[in-house]
């Protein structure tokens, strides 16, 4: 494999994993355009420009951007979270060209005024749906009671009423500023013709307006500790989630924290499974490490029957004071060494896999780590390092909210 990165003149960066044994062509661009960049009266502008993006461009109508998307078999989509959006798709290497000229002109959309309305209202639809359905709405309910004022408080989706106001002039301001091509990134895996994909962005995006944007500022996480409760009636089941800090993307700790996260609380043959899944106790008990450029955090998730709630609660904060206070087993930090270096390298058979870590990467680091060189970083963390994360990012200062059918069958304590 072939790893190299290439800035054009306009200042945006081309990098490229090529395999000419894959079947597949993968490309996408990484905006570095989020839910931290948004003022608050544009809370969910990178979303909802997301939407935007797909329908319709000076040069094609949504309909034509589907049926091309269709005629060349692409498996494409787009996402958006706190601190990127991406623009991704797989074709057959004999699409490359045509693929990468469609998602470079949907970096440019028209912004139609009837389009921002239809959107507009399939957005607030989304966002009350996602109120209404346990434990989604819970997700950004404690996400803004956590951090509070800090910019990754800020909901990916908006609110009703910062999308309510929106208008396609604000978007477009924000497109300019954000979509500069000096604030992106274009990845590309896979088989991969190079010299054809430079030649090609180059020509595309070279009439693409330039922006002069500051580097985002890194603002200290100061996590905040409380307990809430959400009602919903139509839940069936209780959910609790709750955020502790930890690591950020910056943080070297953040390779031990992972592994820490999975001994505790993987899906599978962690301490949580073995206590309250394998026994039936619960229906999810689950943590995972979420890192962000300014922080990290520890997110767990119980899911249980209103009967056993109190119960799993208490074990779950059982089974967390005991991991505070009794280091894992060598043999424990073994079985989570093996299984991340598994699930990573099984994922990176795929182009598409590869097409996000080589974007993600180079769009937070400015380098690109190979698989070999994260598996060396995994297989070096050590018991000691591990505890250095416990003692560093205690779960003590954490955040919990509660969502049942009532208020009364959340009050475990």
């Amino acid at each position: 494999m072939a790893f190299a990165n290439y800035k054009l003149n306009n200042g945006l960066e081309i990098v490229v994993d090529d395999n000419p044994h894959c079947q597949l062509t993968a490309v996408g661009y990484f905006v570095r355009a989020g839910a931290v960049d948004e003022p608050a009266e544009l809370s969910g502008v990178s979303h909802f420009l997301e939407h935007m993006c797909f329908k319709g461009t000076p040069h094609r109508t949504a309909l034509e951007i589907n049926q091309q998307l269709d005629d060349l078999g692409a498996n494409c989509n787009a996402r958006t979270g706190e601190e990127s959006t991406v623009y991704h798709a797989t074709v057959l290497p004999e699409f490359q060209g045509a693929i990468v000229e469609l998602l470079s002109d949907m970096m440019q959309p028209t912004l139609a005024e009837e389009d921002f309305v239809t959107e507009q209202q399939v957005i607030l639809e989304e966002i009350a749906m996602y109120r209404d359905q346990p434990p989604y709405g819970g997700h950004e309910q404690i996400m803004t009671s956590y951090f509070a004022s800090h910019p990754l408080g800020q909901p990916v989706l908006g609110t009703e009423q910062s999308v309510s106001a929106m208008t396609p002039t604000g978007m477009a301001a924000y497109h300019r500023q954000r979509y500069s091509p000096s604030n992106m990134v274009l990845a590309a895996a896979g088989r991969v013709d190079v010299p054809q994909l430079l030649q090609d962005v180059e020509r595309l995006t070279k009439h693409w307006p330039v922006a002069n944007l500051p580097p985002r500022q890194r603002t200290t996480v100061q996590g905040h500790s409380g307990r809430q409760t959400l009602v919903v009636p139509q839940a069936n089941q209780h959910y609790v989630l709750q955020l502790s800090p930890g690591p950020s993307l910056h943080d070297p700790d953040r390779y031990a924290a992972r592994l820490a996260a999975m001994i505790f609380g993987d899906d599978t043959g962690s301490r949580l499974f073995w206590e309250l899944i394998d026994t039936g106790l619960a229906d999810v008990a689950a943590v995972g490490h979420y890192e962000y450029e300014s922080g990290g955090v520890l997110m767990s998730m119980l899911a249980t029957r209103p009967e056993d709630a109190e119960e799993v609660w208490e074990t779950f904060e059982r089974l967390e004071r005991e991991f505070s206070d009794k280091l894992p087993t060598e043999r424990e930090l073994q079985l989570a060494q093996a299984k991340s270096i598994a699930a990573l390298c099984s994922a990176n058979e795929l182009s598409e896999n590869r097409m996000f870590d080589l974007g993600s990467q180079w769009s937070t680091y400015g380098e690109f780590k190979s698989v070999d060189e994260v598996v060396e970083l995994y297989r070096r963390v050590t018991l000691a390092d591990i505890r250095r994360v416990i003692e560093r990012f205690p779960t003590t200062h954490k955040q919990v909210l509660w969502i049942g059918p009532d208020g009364e069958s959340c009050s475990a304590e």
